[in-house]
């Protein structure tokens, strides 16, 4: 008898919560100025209205960035990527996952984050060299100033 009260209370509040943020969304839109037309964006549409891709979406190639451009920071961690270290943080070297999937795809294990000092920084800063491929190994590496949000390849 309890399971059963049980398992009503749970489907109960359940229909609750589910039902809670839908007329919110569109109150929301309503008290905001939103007309009619300008009615949300249903899934597998764009924003013009035509058909979104579903699934897995492509994603375009990063940025460039050659060496000469780098900081001349990024320019010493490459070289301490490819001499195998020592790096100057206990961090450096470990796996990056890559997890918003802003570089290409690979298997687990593939990519390793390391460290390019920021003068002035008092921490580790926000300035990596993310490199795919064995280790010491710097043909497929990617630069980013903003802690990952952004990343650029390392041509050449």
């Amino acid at each position: 008898m309890k399971r059963a009260w049980a398992f009503s209370c749970i489907l109960a509040l359940s229909a609750i919560l589910g039902g809670c943020g839908k007329d919110t969304k569109q109150n929301t839109a309503q008290e905001s100025g939103a007309s009619a037309s300008q009615a949300p964006v249903q899934p597998g549409q764009s924003a013009s209205g035509t058909p979104a891709a579903s699934g897995a979406q492509e994603r375009s190639a990063p940025a460039s960035v050659t060496k000469a451009q780098l900081p001349a920071e990024a320019a010493d961690t490459l070289r301490l990527i490819k001499a195998g270290g020592p790096f100057p943080f206990g961090e450096d070297g470990v796996l990056f996952r890559n997890s918003a999937a802003l570089l290409p795809e690979h298997p687990r294990g593939y990519y390793h984050a390391y460290t390019v000092r920021t003068p002035g920084s008092t921490d580790r800063g926000q300035r990596r060299i993310v490199c795919g491929g064995p280790r010491k190994q710097t043909t497929d590496c990617y630069y980013t100033d903003d802690y990952y949000v952004s990343f650029k390849r390392i041509a050449g």
